[in-house]
């Protein structure tokens, strides 16, 4: 790949009060935070499904549409905007990986996430970058659909808040398309707290 930076920041999550503090919308945090950061208002757009907002030539998007739908709203504005499937970068929550870590990467599997799913049908590829945020995982497989739309535990959303300051703080470098920095940056294991004497 050569060195790109991404267009459209796409957080993934689910809409309403009921689930904004809920594992399943990590990508919500993220895309929320970076936008304010760089001085994006995020509006309702519904030809995009979703809230939509741009900082120079970066487009951000919160699709509305749930889940296990959100390529709808990728694939609309994508469409438009004429922007490939290597622009644009999805941020989602990830059972694999636990609070505090995260995984940057191009391609690669779906991993049983519903939203990546849809969106890579839409898209008709699985070639665009994605921010995995480690949520952990409940254990048992049965418990995972009720695990992801509950809050983390307080100290697991501290770790979660920790590796989103990470991902931040590395978006020069993707917004220069210095993916291979800022996949070093933000993939490294994070420094255990020091415990205060």
């Amino acid at each position: 790949m050569s060195p790109t930076a991404p267009r459209l920041i796409v957080g993934l999550g689910n809409p309403g009060a009921e689930y904004t503090e809920t594992r399943h919308n990590a990508g919500f945090w993220f895309c929320e935070r970076l936008a304010h950061a760089l001085g994006a208002t995020l509006n309702h757009e519904s030809r995009f499904h979703g809230f939509v907002g741009r900082a120079g030539n970066t487009w951000f998007l919160l699709p509305q549409t749930f889940m296990n739908r959100s390529g709808q709203a990728v694939q609309a504005l994508a469409h438009f905007h004429r922007i490939p499937p290597g622009e644009i970068l999805v941020v989602h929550d990830e059972l694999d990986i636990p609070p505090g870590q995260l995984r940057l990467k191009f391609g690669g599997g779906l991993g049983g996430h519903n939203g990546l799913k849809d969106i890579t049908a839409r898209l008709s590829t699985q070639d665009y970058w994605r921010l995995r945020i480690g949520i952990g995982h409940p254990g048992d497989k049965s418990q995972v659909a009720s695990f992801v739309l509950n809050r983390p535990r307080r100290e697991e959303q501290d770790e979660i808040d920790r590796a989103l300051d990470r991902a931040l703080a590395a978006w020069p470098q993707i917004a220069r398309g210095d993916w291979n920095a800022a996949t070093q940056h933000i993939n490294a294991r994070p420094a255990a707290p020091k415990e205060q004497a």
